[in-house]
């Protein structure tokens, strides 16, 4: 039997009921604790987080979904959503045409009007840098109609329809048209988005829940589950005691907690592992933090990158935080991706290997202090973190004691998030923790690892043209030759090595046993929960209230 907490249990209760009002009758309540809150779970303005993602596609419908191999070059292989159909008069034009039944939850119909608003929005650079890299081969969209849209591409490549379809779910034009666009992401539209997916904004309690309920009229049909509730809990014991309390139905990954092994083998909860779309990686910053248009004075040195990551034991200190299905990835490659890229040859731990190659780099410590110099310059740097990630701030604890011990000075500089974000989107650290949701096709590199990136997600200018050429030539081939062209890219990037690749995660997801017709999903978590059932006779108290 589940016991719920009388904290926690007020939380809920505070959540559904309304004073004044009596209790609606739901199916069934599913509760999630997630570490970070969503705050801007709208397309064009997701920024690369997880979380916003995950959110938002629970309330806006793509075109097409990715079927279950998550084929992004195979176009009969997705899955349709607010697209009935399909056509293609020509090897660089796609024609959709709209689902008449599809509207936005205010009971306006979904137009074409609403696909073309969201992916102009989507092609600006100046309001979304990194899609707008993704869309760069979008020639133009237009409608046809109220229902038809057509979508014109400068060239033929595999992923003309992952493109327009992924990044950019319509936007309803009818409530946006009137915000200017760089006053979206401050509007009431965000506080309170307006979707046309399975579920409904209710309510946000800042830092605490976010409330979500079934849209009666989703013309795919009334989700099973009447409403969710994500619980913020950033503190990860805090979350270990909600899963062991049975205080929550659901968390993405419990090999991201604290003492994993007693919330692993739980009764009442079924596990599923998931490759990840989560990569944990440290940036060196290759722009000198006071003046970005300088190189960074010491990580513009690929010599010095390369020995200070063959100073760690990376497996050993990734499998400390993450858990015993982590993988340690040799490049930028997510557990997801590196089912379609092939892993580039890893730079070892080798503290010997890691001392001579700092010494015959200039660096040695000739008055016996401890601290390497070369010349008059320590070798000293910050590792900035997010404080609430429990788990960064481990790594980087274990980085900063395994360079000590060859000396090297890392001092840490724990950060709040918003702190956090503000200064490595401006290029102001020198070593930073991050944590990147991939897309599901290596397509999506270009964001992070290209010249062409600097200014979205590359926030620490990593710039190699031969890469730029290879990522390209890769997305512009065949399926069959693109994988090697990908694969190149990656090995390349990897020995230029621009950051310390910590951790690609899989995830052991937990789910209480009273759900049925459980996918999670590798690319979003959450996403087809509005498929789940609950099964007959478990439902709780909270799910009758």
């Amino acid at each position: 039997m589940l016991r719920r907490s009388p904290h926690l249990a007020a939380l809920l209760l505070s959540a559904i009921l309304v004073p004044g009002t009596a209790a609606p009758q739901e199916p069934a309540t599913l509760v999630i604790a997630v570490v970070a809150e969503a705050t801007t779970p709208v397309p064009t303005l997701w920024n690369n987080r997880q979380d916003n993602r995950e959110l938002s596609d629970l309330l806006f419908l793509r075109l097409a979904d990715l079927g279950p191999s998550l084929r992004t070059t195979d176009e009969r292989s997705f899955v349709p959503r607010l697209a009935r159909r399909w056509t293609r008069p020509d090897r660089t034009t796609l024609v959709f045409e709209l689902d008449p039944r599809a509207t936005w939850e205010d009971g306006v119909p979904v137009t074409a009007q609403d696909v073309v608003f969201a992916l102009n929005r989507a092609r600006d650079p100046r309001l979304s840098p990194q899609t707008a890299t993704l869309l760069r081969r979008l020639k133009s969209v237009e409608p046809d109609g109220d229902r038809r849209v057509i979508a014109h591409f400068t060239e033929w490549y595999p992923e003309q329809f992952y493109d327009v379809t992924y990044h950019a779910p319509p936007l309803p034009a009818h409530l946006l048209q009137g915000i200017p666009p760089d006053s979206l992401a401050t509007s009431a539209f965000v506080s309170h988005p307006v979707g046309d997916g399975p579920y409904r904004f209710v309510r946000r309690t800042p830092g605490q829940q976010i409330e979500l309920e079934a849209n009666d009229n989703f013309f795919l049909g009334r989700p099973g589950i009447g409403r969710i509730l994500f619980l913020i809990v950033p503190d990860p014991e805090a979350r270990v005691n909600l899963l062991q309390n049975g205080d929550v139905d659901a968390l993405d990954n419990i090999y991201s907690l604290p003492n994993w092994s007693r919330v692993e083998h739980l009764p009442n909860y079924q596990y599923y592992p998931v490759p990840g779309s989560t990569l944990i990686y440290a940036n060196f910053n290759q722009r000198d933090p006071a003046d970005t248009s300088r190189p960074h004075p010491l990580f513009a040195d690929p010599a010095l990158r390369r020995a200070l990551i063959q100073a760690l034991d990376r497996p050993r200190m990734v499998h400390a935080a993450y858990g015993p299905l982590v993988q340690t990835p040799s490049g930028p490659l997510s557990a997801l991706l590196n089912r379609s890229v092939d892993s580039p040859p890893d730079i070892s731990f080798d503290t010997a290997l890691a001392r001579r190659a700092l010494a015959q780099d200039g660096w040695t410590d000739r008055d016996a202090d401890g601290t390497l110099r070369r010349g008059s310059q320590p070798l000293r740097f910050r590792i900035m973190v997010p404080s609430a990630v429990a788990a960064w701030v481990n790594l980087a604890t274990q980085m900063q004691e395994a360079w000590r011990r060859i000396g090297v000075a890392a001092d840490l500089d724990l950060v709040d998030r918003p702190v956090f974000v503000a200064r490595r989107n401006a290029g102001q650290f020198d070593l930073a923790m991050y944590g990147a949701a991939q897309d599901p096709s290596p397509s999506g590199l270009v964001q992070s690892w290209t010249c062409a990136g600097i200014g979205g997600s590359n926030v620490s200018h990593y710039c190699d043209p031969a890469v730029d050429s290879l990522l390209d030539r890769a997305s512009r081939a065949d399926p069959g030759q693109s994988g090697d062209l990908y694969s190149a890219a990656v090995r390349r990037i990897a020995a230029d090595a621009p950051a310390i690749f910590l951790a690609a995660a899989v995830y052991g997801t937990p789910v209480h046993r009273r759900f049925t017709n459980v996918t999670i999903r590798p690319e979003s978590t959450w996403s087809l929960v509005w498929q789940w059932r609950i099964k007959p006779g478990e439902q709780l108290e909270r799910d009758r209230r």
